[in-house]
């Protein structure tokens, strides 16, 4: 349990917070209803809190880099990168909710700084929208402050009383917004908040990452909105526009009153001369050339809703109705050699770097450069399920068909491309290739760097650990009697095929005892041998 935050503790709050909302991103992009029903709350939170997490690991880029990331760096960094990558109305209260934190966090990070940060937040939260609403992120932000300010000692206590308080607000939000209680819903952007709050509190106490939020039995979910983009009902403004804008702050008020003037859910965030404006208006053009007079609009996007639902919807009536189109399928891998067994079974490669999970636009912008309009996306490890759903509601909003499977080893990936076939109908060769990984059981070898409890007992720095499906299974002193020891208890349950995968650096003798163990003692399995080259295991296997 910490007692001070420091740099790697925001540096795992960006972590948690990141999981938590890609666990939560699709139940949050359902209950969002308001101010525009547009089902993409859950994405732009996930994006934005994305980008923060990127620019805080680049401050950890170089290991030998002195002096290392302080406490001010590290939250510095998490501010400028939620403020650069915000999406959407959510994001940029979120990224403005995200500064205000990192102000305080930057002159210390005791309790009381954390305290007074929560408080600096909400209301840099509250002055970044025109005209705040209560029931949506700015309430449950307001309340999870003012109940940490009432938190008994400790940095702990005070995280865990925000979140439990967030959380108690967030099931209020009805009784306070009249459209959410229409629809039976909690606000979409405080349940985000919420989710940040848990990850906050969760990095302070080192616990497991925090459950689903328990709502009232007659708060749920909007099954109708899920995945989906709907148009603004009559009267809304017609196009969201945002942006970042390089300028003064003396120029902040005119420009707030010009937009204002133009449409509604106005929020700026930012400051230092550097700041994301979002809003909706009628009139796009008019609401870029006030940012022109402002100053320095870039990285300008425009969203007319009713195309966007007319995209999702034309994309939804094309699935099952062509046959045969351009198709791809995405491998994700690790390893020269992986890669090169990927490429001759007919997958197009991401490159993965071995220290860090690709992010959602490496995705997005590996499935374009493929240009084709159906897509299969293998994963192969289970951290990139939230990066690649958010990456693929992007897509689908471009008119890409894309099915993600999350296939948690490279020989799941295998088996799939194995049974793939370009000439079918896209869902058969969708389901053909879920069943294949799906009946593939996987395991791996690794060291262990350091004492830990495991589900197979303590471990030791150096002992040798047994993976089976993601769970330790067996810890030894040798990475082969560990994979004879994996192996027998994989086939156990049966299996006609086993692949072995070598990682970088394992002695090539390693697969050649294993192969004349599985000959030995199951001599009607057949066993193959390839050397992927992957840094993160000396050994991956797989059993179908």
């Amino acid at each position: 349990m910490l007692h001070t935050l420091d740099a790697p503790a925001v540096r795992t709050w960006c972590q948690l917070a990141l999981r938590a909302l890609g666990q939560a991103r699709e139940e949050i992009d359902a209950l969002n209803v308001y101010p525009v029903p547009d089902g993409d709350t859950g994405t732009n939170l996930y994006l934005t809190v994305e980008s923060a997490a990127a620019e805080v690991e680049s401050r950890f880029a170089d290991p030998a880099a002195d002096p290392a990331p302080g406490l001010a760096d590290a939250a510095r960094a998490m501010a400028r990168g939620a403020l650069v990558g915000a999406r959407g109305n959510s994001g940029v209260i979120l990224a403005q909710w995200l500064r205000g934190t990192a102000e305080t966090l930057a002159e210390g990070g005791g309790a009381e700084q954390l305290r007074a940060a929560l408080q600096r937040a909400s209301d840099s939260a509250y002055q970044a929208v025109a005209e705040p609403v209560e029931g949506t992120l700015l309430t449950v932000a307001r309340v999870a402050a003012r109940e940490a300010v009432r938190a008994g000692d400790g940095l702990a206590q005070v995280a865990d009383t925000a979140y439990r308080a967030a959380r108690d607000a967030l099931r209020h939000t009805p009784e306070q917004l009249a459209v959410l209680a229409e629809n039976g819903v909690v606000d979409a952007g405080g349940r985000g908040l919420v989710a940040v709050l848990g990850a906050l509190a969760d990095a302070v106490a080192g616990q497991q990452p925090m459950g689903p939020v328990a709502l009232r039995g007659d708060v749920r979910a909007v099954e109708s909105c899920e995945g989906h983009v709907r148009p603004p009902g009559p009267g809304h403004p017609a196009f969201e526009v945002i942006y970042l804008l390089d300028a003064p702050d003396a120029a902040l008020p005119a420009l707030r009153e010009r937009l204002g003037a133009l449409g509604d859910s106005l929020v700026i965030g930012g400051g230092d001369g550097l700041w994301n404006v979002h809003v909706h208006v009628d009139d796009a053009g008019a609401a870029v050339e006030a940012g022109v007079g402002a100053g320095r609009p870039h990285q300008i996007r425009i969203t007319h809703f009713a195309e966007a639902a007319a995209r999702a919807g034309a994309a939804d009536a094309e699935r099952g109705e062509r046959e045969e189109r351009a198709r791809a399928v995405l491998s994700v891998v690790s390893g020269e050699g992986l890669a090169e067994l990927c490429e001759q079974a007919g997958a197009v490669v991401l490159h993965a770097d071995p220290d860090r999970a690709p992010a959602s636009a490496e995705l997005a912008d590996a499935v374009r450069r493929s240009a084709a309009r159906e897509v299969v996306l293998l994963l192969n490890d289970p951290e990139l399920r939230a990066a690649a759903g958010a990456a693929a509601d992007q897509l689908r909003e471009e008119g890409v068909r894309i099915a993600v499977l999350p296939t948690r080893s490279p020989v799941q990936g295998l088996a799939a491309l194995a049974v793939h076939e370009g000439g079918r109908r896209f869902d058969e060769d969708v389901v053909a290739m879920t069943s294949a990984a799906g009946a593939t059981r996987y395991a791996e070898l690794a060291v262990a760097e350091g004492e830990s409890w495991t589900m197979a007992g303590v471990c030791q720095a150096g002992d040798v650990l047994g993976l089976i499906d993601g769970d330790v299974a067996v810890i030894g002193a040798g990475l082969p009697e560990v994979g004879e020891s994996v192996l027998d208890r994989m086939l156990g349950a049966g299996g006609e095929l086993v692949t072995l995968i070598l990682g970088e650096g394992a002695d090539a003798t390693l697969a050649d005892r294993l192969v004349a163990h599985v000959r030995q003692q199951r001599p009607e399995v057949d066993a193959v041998v390839f050397h992927g080259g992957q840094e993160s295991a000396p050994l991956l296997i797989g059993v179908e």
